[in-house]
């Protein structure tokens, strides 16, 4: 059985000359756009929230104008994303909180990210690793389901933190942000939860899914 950290070594390397400038899908131009589009992409396609964000953006374009607008106002723009009732609720809310605690600005802390109505520990991971480019591991179903097949965490690493905990633990700081993009970005388009492209997988060799016939 390969050791841990040749499995790194040979999982990032493959990445690293496969995929050599990864990047989020979302379309944003500043922190707050990032975290709203994070927000909105909750259950729902990077696509889809694209699609609704230019004019949401164009209406508002700050913290200030989303947390004076009303819940309707704000719903109007949404309303083709999955949950947008909760979810225009959840920005009017942040907003309103950036405004009153960090004069409208996103701040740059998971604590302070995390305190934020409507954000999680997985939103505010990639609003520190995308906007930030700070060194955080976010872990959505498709980091889960593709760092459990490659074999880089154990089936004891059965949630998205404990997941987290340990891919932190074993890729550089300096990678982190890029492995979530790498990790995501197959998950997404090769290593499918339905029918994944095993064929067109360059990690196949290494992956305990593959050939296991589940």
């Amino acid at each position: 059985m390969m050791e841990t950290g040749n499995r790194y070594g040979k999982v990032l390397e493959w990445f690293t000359c496969n995929m050599p400038e990864p990047r989020s899908e979302l379309d944003f131009q500043n922190p707050f756009q990032l975290l709203v589009a994070v927000m909105l992409s909750a259950q729902c396609t990077d696509k889809r929230v694209n699609a609704v964000t230019p004019a949401l953006f164009e209406a508002f374009p700050d913290a200030k104008s989303m947390a004076s607008a009303s819940e309707e106002a704000i719903l109007h723009f949404i309303k083709s994303v999955s949950y947008p009732n909760s979810k225009a609720a959840h920005l009017k809310q942040m907003a309103g909180m950036l405004q009153e605690r960090f004069a409208g600005e996103v701040p740059a802390s998971m604590a302070d990210l995390q305190s934020l109505p409507g954000v999680g520990r997985k939103t505010a991971n990639v609003v520190m690793a995308v906007a930030f480019h700070e060194p955080a591991m976010p872990v959505d179903t498709h980091v889960f389901r593709v760092s459990h097949r490659l074999g880089l965490v154990s089936d004891k690493d059965n949630t998205p933190e404990k997941t987290e905990k340990t891919l932190v633990a074993n890729i550089p700081r300096a990678m982190l942000a890029d492995a979530h993009h790498y990790l995501l970005l197959h998950g997404r388009y090769v290593c499918t939860a339905r029918n994944p492209k095993c064929g067109e997988c360059g990690l196949s060799h290494l992956c305990s899914f593959h050939g296991s016939g589940k």
